[in-house]
């Protein structure tokens, strides 16, 4: 069998190796989504002393309340699987994995700065 060097005949990374496409979202949904969003309401609900430092993670607070916040994440968390899946049909490995990754590696900083902001007030 001959494997083609043609991008568009391959498919796509997330149909080779669904394991690995399910545990980078499932890392991004655990810190980017759950974690930094807990650690959000929590800060926001126990330091009322201290805002809300993201300016459009403010305005959508203040405009929608916690259902704000939910929807902008999931909003970001969206366009990213979207960018993440159009690279691995396009066989661009950098917009295949930087998309789970830069939420992961986002969602562990806030998650880690809301944490410390609140167990140091």
């Amino acid at each position: 069998m001959v494997r083609s060097r043609d991008r568009s005949r391959r498919r796509p990374a997330y149909r080779r190796r669904p394991g690995e496409f399910y545990w980078l979202w499932i890392a991004a949904t655990a810190t980017y989504g759950v974690g930094d969003v807990v650690s959000t309401i929590a800060f926001l609900r126990y330091v009322p002393a201290i805002d809300e430092a993201n300016p459009v993670v403010r305005v959508a607070l203040e405009s929608f309340g916690l259902s704000g916040l939910v929807a902008l994440k999931i909003a970001v968390y969206l366009v990213m699987l979207w960018i993440s899946v159009e690279g691995a049909r396009e066989g661009d490995r950098l917009l295949y994995y930087f998309p789970p990754v830069l939420l992961t590696a986002t969602g562990a900083y806030l998650t880690a700065s809301n944490v410390r902001l609140l167990w140091l007030s």
